[in-house]
């Protein structure tokens, strides 16, 4: 899962060192605090692809920060894998009704752990895993660099195909013009928040080919999605 983004919410030190060396040799890109609070805000600066996040942390619990993220529409869908001492069942049932993808109980092996956040990500990023980005009858292969509708090539300009992969790498995720600034363009761009409207247009235009269903949602004061409730 190279290039892949890990927020990592632990504080016992030792633990964290260790998780961070391993996920870095694996090619994770990995960001770390012991501050549950602080984690909230690293999650909106950071956009994580995975997040490990232990019960008990600073300020806020592990369970609180699970219960924030899920409630909102732009982190309700990042997988978060629970790391905690609590071994008890109710414990596990109480984590993953919060809204965790998985739970891990300590001790465990960095090994079993970077296996869990492989397979989390395979279900929901499969573009990290190597495979084609599928949604729906739309198609891309990112190597080839080649997009497909109900089987006609669609050509695409390079952002527009840039637009279109980090849309299916989330889909049904709500991205504000601002993120989708952020993650397409890069952070240090000085383009115009409106920009993101012309190019949306021109995807939008490029992918509804053949009188397709438009799968591109607006969301009204938020920002876009790929969605199937779209079309």
């Amino acid at each position: 899962m190279a290039g892949a983004k890990l927020l990592l919410v632990e504080d016992d030190a030792a633990l964290a060192e260790l998780l961070i060396w391993n996920f870095k040799k694996e090619e994770y890109d990995v960001i770390q605090t012991p501050d549950g609070e602080e984690a909230l805000l690293l999650v909106k600066e950071h956009r994580p692809d995975v997040i490990l996040l232990d019960w008990m942390v600073e300020n806020l619990s592990g369970i609180e920060v699970c219960r924030h993220l899920r409630r909102s529409s732009e982190t309700a869908n990042i997988p978060i894998i629970m790391l905690t001492a609590r071994g008890e069942e109710e414990d596990k049932i109480r984590g993953l009704e919060t809204g965790a993808d998985d739970y891990i109980t300590k001790p465990f092996s960095p090994r079993e752990l970077i296996a869990r956040v492989k397979a989390v990500l395979r279900r929901v990023r499969p573009a990290l895993a190597g495979e084609k980005l599928v949604f729906g009858d739309l198609e891309m292969d990112t190597v080839g660099h080649k997009v497909k509708r109900n089987g006609d090539t669609i050509p695409l300009g390079p952002t527009e195909f840039r637009l279109l992969r980090h849309f299916l790498e989330h889909p049904n995720w709500v991205f504000s013009r601002e993120r989708l600034l952020d993650s397409v363009w890069g952070q240090d761009s000085d383009i115009e928040l409106r920009t993101v409207d012309v190019h949306i247009r021109r995807l939008r235009k490029a992918i509804n080919v053949n009188q397709r269903p438009d799968i591109i949602r607006t969301v009204r004061s938020a920002g876009y999605a790929l969605d199937t409730e779209a079309a």
